[in-house]
């Protein structure tokens, strides 16, 4: 794939650079007057997130993911950045007792979310659940074996990485306020120059708010970020509708049907993107229980129904 230079240009007070990458447009804002500084952290950004798509991509014939999926039950041994994200998502499947499973891209073969009314039959759905379930792949770090007809995916955390990754790279090289945004996951890395935070909007009105977030939203749909990750998740954009029931692209890997009363969309906003993410994730797949899971977690969040 061939990808646009990355674009800068300068808005009010600050830089905003943009690329294209993992699917997402991607942009930096930078609270700094030196274009040349900015020119460099938007080259470092776009390079580092590139690196990331082109290692972990499903996509892609010639990277670790496509070594582990076409292993045929062999083990595969990984570098430190993938184990470490392996760790993860093995966390995040113990800590969900199976709700995130980085197995379950499988479903992807029968589900398509393009706004359509196309439902998978129950039998079609059936024959792939036996291709589901981390706890069938054998993980000792730094050696993973998959069952011959299971794989991997690492795009529920892939992107929300990227960005916390670009963040540290970016601050290692000046310490400055910037928002990192990979197509709505982002990351602020400190407060800016007059010590207030970048304004972010969510997309859909908002009925539902945690009580700590109300008191902190500028308006309905804004709010001011010094320091931290935020990230939605939701169904937008990705859904099925038929007989005036919505779809939601979330979906149990246990049943391999969309999550029921699952809010239509979640933001939170935590420590790190990585977070943020897997924390609107699993709060999707709470379904009803969305706002409960969140509040048990003791961080900012939106769920709208």
């Amino acid at each position: 794939m061939v990808h646009q230079a990355p674009a800068l240009q300068r808005t009010n007070d600050y830089w905003v650079g943009r690329f294209h990458a993992m699917a997402s447009p991607c942009e930096i804002l930078m609270d700094i007057d030196d274009e040349a500084m900015a020119k460099e952290l938007l080259s470092l950004a776009c390079d580092e997130a590139l690196r990331i798509e082109n290692k972990f991509s499903r996509y892609r014939d010639d990277n670790i993911i496509y070594r582990i999926n076409n292993s045929s039950g062999e083990s595969i041994e990984v570098d430190e950045e993938t184990a470490n994200l392996l760790d993860y998502a093995d966390q995040c499947y113990r800590l969900s007792k199976g709700l995130f499973d980085i197995t379950s891209g499988v479903l992807r073969s029968v589900w398509r979310f393009d706004g359509s009314d196309n439902i998978p039959k129950q039998e079609q759905i059936a024959t792939l659940l036996p291709k589901i379930g981390w706890d069938k792949v054998i993980w000792r770090r730094p050696g993973i074996s998959l069952p011959g007809d299971m794989q991997i995916d690492l795009g529920g955390i892939g992107k929300e990485y990227a960005v916390d990754r670009s963040a540290d790279i970016l601050m290692q090289h000046h310490k400055v306020s910037m928002l990192i945004n990979f197509g709505g996951d982002i990351r602020v890395t400190r407060p800016r120059r007059d010590g207030s935070g970048w304004v972010i909007g969510i997309e859909r009105t908002i009925t539902t708010q945690s009580q700590q977030l109300a008191a902190a939203a500028e308006g309905v749909n804004k709010f001011r970020v010094t320091q931290g990750g935020v990230a939605t998740s939701g169904d937008a954009r990705r859904y099925l509708l038929k007989d005036g029931v919505r779809y939601s692209h979330i979906l149990d890997p246990r049943t391999g049907w969309p999550v029921r009363g699952a809010p239509s969309s979640v933001t939170v906003v935590a420590g790190t993107c990585t977070d943020a993410g897997i924390l609107s994730t699993l709060a999707m797949l709470h379904g009803e229980k969305a706002e409960s899971f969140l509040r048990e977690q003791d961080v900012l969040f939106w769920c709208e129904r």
